[in-house]
C-alpha cells in the first residue's frame, strides 16, 4: 500500500489532521461547541465553494470564511438567547452561498463531492505541506494558552474568579477551530468534519479521567478511525468517509453502553 506515492501523502496529512482534531475536539465538547463546529462546517462549505468560483485551492476558501464566521457565530452563541435559532439561521444562509458559488462557477459535481465528503486520497506534495503547516500552528496556538484554555473549559466560573481573560482565550480557541475545521474538511468534507471533532473527544470522555487522559484517548482513536478508513478505502475503493465515520460512530457506541451496563451493575 506505501508503495503508492499518493497514499504515502494520505497517511501523513490524515496522522497530523486526526491528531489536530483530536486535541481540538476535547475543548470542543468541553465547552459545548458541537453545534458551532457543525455550523463551521457548513460555512466551510459556503467558503470553499468560493474558492473554486475564484479559481483558487477550496482550502483558503475555508479558511477565510471559517475564521470570518468563527469569531461571529462564536460571539452571537455567547450572547445571544436564541442562539441556536440564530445559529441556524447563519447555517442555512451560507448553505445557500455554497450552492449558489457552485453554480455559477460552472464546475462540475465533482467538486461538490470533493468538498463535501473530502478528496484526501488526492492530497498532492504541497497539499500535505500545507495541512501539516496549518496543524502545527494549530497546536502551537492550543498548548501556548491550554493551562487558561483547560481551566476555562472545565470551570467557567473558577477561570473567571482567578482572573482569567475568558474571552481571549476563547477568542484564540475560536481560530483554531475555525483552522481545525477546515484541515478536516480535506479528510470527511464540510459535511461531516464535525465527526473528528466530536465523537473522538466525545468517546474519550468515557475512557478518559483527567484531561492529559481524554486527549490521549481522542488523539488515538481519531487516528485509529482515519487510518483504518484509509486502509479499508484502498483494499475496497469505497469511499473513505464512509469507513471513518462508521469506525468512530462503533468506537462511541461500545464506549457509550460499556459506560452504561458498568454504571448499572
Amino acid at each position: 500500500m506505501f508503495q503508492y506515492e499518493f497514499m504515502r501523502y494520505a497517511f501523513l496529512a490524515s496522522t497530523f489532521i486526526a491528531v489536530t482534531c483530536g486535541i481540538v475536539g476535547v475543548y470542543v465538547v468541553a465547552r459545548n461547541f458541537s453545534f458551532l463546529a457543525h455550523t463551521l462546517s457548513e460555512i466551510g462549505f459556503a467558503g470553499a465553494a468560493f474558492a473554486v468560483f475564484l479559481g483558487i485551492s477550496p482550502l483558503w476558501g475555508m479558511l477565510l470564511f471559517t475564521l470570518l464566521g468563527s469569531i461571529s457565530v462564536g460571539e452571537l452563541s455567547m450572547h445571544s438567547d436564541q442562539k441556536e435559532s440564530s445559529i441556524s439561521a447563519i447555517s442555512a444562509l451560507f448553505i445557500g452561498l455554497g450552492v449558489l458559488f457552485l453554480a455559477i462557477s460552472g464546475s462540475n459535481s465533482r467538486y461538490a463531492t470533493n468538498i463535501l465528503f473530502g478528496s484526501i486520497i488526492g492530497v498532492d506534495k504541497q497539499g500535505v505541506q500545507q495541512l501539516v503547516v496549518l496543524s502545527v500552528i494549530i497546536l502551537v496556538m492550543i498548548f501556548a494558552v491550554q493551562k487558561q484554555l483547560n481551566f476555562d473549559s472545565f470551570d467557567h466560573i473558577g477561570a473567571l474568579a482567578h482572573g482569567i481573560k475568558t474571552g481571549l482565550v476563547g477568542v484564540i480557541f475560536l481560530i483554531a477551530l475555525a483552522m481545525a475545521v477546515s484541515i478536516g474538511s480535506q479528510i470527511v468534507g464540510s459535511l461531516l468534519v464535525f465527526i473528528l471533532l466530536t465523537l473522538p473527544s466525545s468517546t474519550a470522555r468515557y475512557l478518559g479521567r483527567t484531561i492529559p487522559a481524554m486527549i490521549a484517548w481522542s488523539v488515538a482513536i481519531a487516528l485509529f478511525g482515519v487510518w483504518c478508513g484509509l486502509y479499508l478505502g484502498f483494499i475496497t475503493n469505497w469511499p473513505v468517509t464512509f469507513f471513518i465515520s462508521v469506525i468512530e460512530v462503533v468506537v462511541y457506541l461500545a464506549a457509550y453502553f460499556t459506560h452504561v451496563i458498568r454504571h448499572k451493575l
